[in-house]
């Protein structure tokens, strides 16, 4: 059966079709985070060092590091990117063990993140595209690491899933020229919103068989794109994860966190409370409120869709005996990730 090994330095995940869901946690990454591209470009890492501790508290396998901000003091990410990379690199490896998904369309910033990751990396990405195959698919080889394949190529994204598969196989087949195994190969079918096509997740449900059975790789995907611009979008996400699971996906790039509730949001239940008629005590603190009114909670937790994902490993029979589904549902602070800590990192080694 098809592994692909991601490794830091003490910790190993292990993406493969009898294995638990990898989950790559997507957070440190300033694009569409003006805040954090901000804080960035001020050499302030107080964001990236919560997402690195909360992804990996709420399950999170690996973690994608991201340094693509364009500076407003200098809008050359050729010369921003690299050493930003190196320094979110080197912060994020001395708070957690857990491996690294090294993520920029930036080729020095790739090379950069190769040489200072501990371990075997997994790197994002490559695309069908000439000038990434050409650049991309050395590295891979030289650093021996595995790499993201995204299925689209010089004439784009196509809406066709025929399209789409034809473009993973030549880069399979191209990895093959440079004596990199498919085993190290984890295709990106693309997702589509289904709020813009109907078939969306039907596509990728074959999409992600046949890239299973006939070229026999791991695959990934930005799992959050297809509920995009839809209401209740973990609601749609939860049901797609599983389906994706079932499938044969093995990993997603995704946020493990359930966001804490925010002040403001505290204030507003607050007053609508208390518009109600309803008395609280003057000693309750925010935590006890936003449970007691369903609100969530005031601290990270694991998301509705680590919960999904936790569920399908146990139906799948990826999660021995349950236990990963008693630990992840311990309640808060008996040591379960439901209290917030970190769940099943890494697992045993095997060749691919």
């Amino acid at each position: 059966m098809t592994r692909t090994i991601v490794e830091s330095k003490t910790k190993t995940a292990i993406l493969g079709f009898d294995e638990p869901f990898c989950v790559i946690g997507e957070r440190i990454n300033p694009t569409g985070r003006k805040k954090l591209a901000a804080q960035l470009e001020a050499d302030d890492f107080s964001t990236v060092e919560k997402d690195a501790v909360a992804q990996v508290a709420a399950g999170a396998n690996i973690l994608d590091i991201n340094a693509g901000v364009v500076y407003n003091s200098n809008p050359n990410p050729n010369e921003t990117e690299p050493p930003l990379m190196k320094k979110i690199i080197e912060l994020v490896q001395g708070l957690t063990d857990v491996p690294l998904c090294i993520d920029s369309s930036v080729p020095e910033a790739l090379e950069m993140g190769l040489q200072i990751a501990e371990g075997r990396p997994l790197l994002n990405s490559v695309t069908g595209e000439e000038e990434r195959l050409e650049f991309v698919l050395p590295l891979v080889k030289k650093y021996n690491v595995p790499v993201v394949a995204i299925s689209n190529d010089d004439t784009g994204i196509s809406e066709d899933p025929d399209v789409r598969f034809a473009v993973a196989k030549k880069i399979v087949e191209r990895a093959a020229d440079f004596g990199i195994p498919a085993y190290d190969i984890v295709v990106d079918p693309l997702v589509m919103p289904i709020g813009a096509m109907a078939t969306a997740g039907k596509q990728v449900f074959t999409l992600v068989r046949k890239l299973r059975e006939e070229l026999g790789v791991n695959t990934t995907c930005g799992a959050s794109n297809v509920s995009f611009g839809l209401p209740n979008r973990h609601g749609i996400n939860n049901a797609f994860l599983p389906m994706a699971m079932g499938a044969g996906m093995t990993s997603a790039i995704m946020n493990p966190v359930a966001l804490p509730v925010t002040q403001k949001k505290i204030a507003e239940k607050k007053a609508e409370v208390e518009a109600a008629g309803v008395i609280l005590p003057a000693e309750m603190e925010d935590e006890a409120f936003v449970s007691l009114f369903g609100l969530g909670s005031t601290l990270p937790r694991p998301g509705k869709e680590m919960e999904a994902i936790r569920a399908a490993n146990l139906l799948t029979d990826n999660d021995p005996h349950g236990g990963a589904w008693i630990h992840f549902n311990k309640p808060a602070g008996s040591g379960g990730e439901a209290g917030g800590r970190g769940g099943r990192r890494g697992g045993r080694r095997r060749s691919g």
